[in-house]
C-alpha cells in the first residue's frame, strides 16, 4: 500500500532521467541493486514523501548540504529530525556552519536539491550521518531527483556513502 495516496508511484520503466541513471551506476559500482520509484507530483517534505511511499517520516533521508568554514559538507537526516547546524559543524571540525544556495548544491553534488542522493556525486564530500536513520530495516533516499527516491538499508547508506554517524539532532 502507497499511504494515503497522495502521490501516485511507478516503477522506473519509462526512459529513466540522466541523474536517476547516474544513482543506478553508482549504486552498481558500490554492489548495490537500486531501484527507482517515480512519483510524478513529486515530494517537496519529508512528510509527503513518507505518505506517498507509505513509511514513517523517520524513514526519508533529508541530504542536506552546508558550509563548514567553507568546505562544503553532506548531512543525511532522519526525516523526522531537524539539523543541528552547530553538532554539524563539530563533527566537521569545525566552527561555523552554514547553509548554501542552490547553484553550491548543484556543482558540489551534480545533483539539485531535493534529489541529491547518497552516491554519485561529481565531487567527493564529506558525510555525517543522523543515527536515527540507524533504526530502521529500510530508509528511502533521493535517486537524483526531486520525483525519484529508492530504499536502501542503513548500513549500506553508511558504507556506500562513507558516512560517519554522529548526533546531528537538535533539541
Amino acid at each position: 500500500m502507497w499511504g494515503s495516496g497522495a502521490l501516485r508511484s511507478s516503477t522506473v520503466s519509462e526512459p529513466v532521467h540522466k541523474n536517476v541513471q547516474r544513482v543506478i551506476d553508482a549504486g552498481r559500482e558500490r554492489g548495490l541493486d537500486v531501484r527507482p520509484k517515480r512519483f510524478p507530483e513529486g515530494a517537496k517534505t519529508a512528510i509527503d514523501a513518507a505518505n506517498a511511499i507509505g513509511v514513517e517520516v523517520g524513514q526519508i533521508v533529508k541530504s542536506l548540504i552546508f558550509g563548514v568554514d567553507g568546505e562544503i559538507v553532506l548531512a543525511y537526516v532522519s526525516g523526522a529530525n531537524q539539523l543541528d547546524e552547530k553538532k554539524l559543524a563539530l563533527a566537521a571540525g569545525g566552527l561555523k556552519c552554514q547553509r548554501v544556495d542552490a547553484d553550491v548544491v548543484r556543482d558540489a553534488t551534480g545533483f539539485p536539491i531535493g534529489g541529491v542522493p547518497p552516491f554519485g556525486h561529481t565531487t567527493h564530500l564529506r558525510v555525517f550521518i543522523d543515527p536515527d536513520l540507524l533504526q530502521y530495516d529500510e530508509v528511502w533516499a533521493a535517486a537524483g531527483t526531486w520525483h525519484d527516491v529508492f530504499p536502501i538499508a542503513p548500513q549500506q547508506l553508511v558504507a556506500a556513502s562513507e558516512g560517519a554517524v554522529t548526533d546531528l539532532k537538535r533539541g
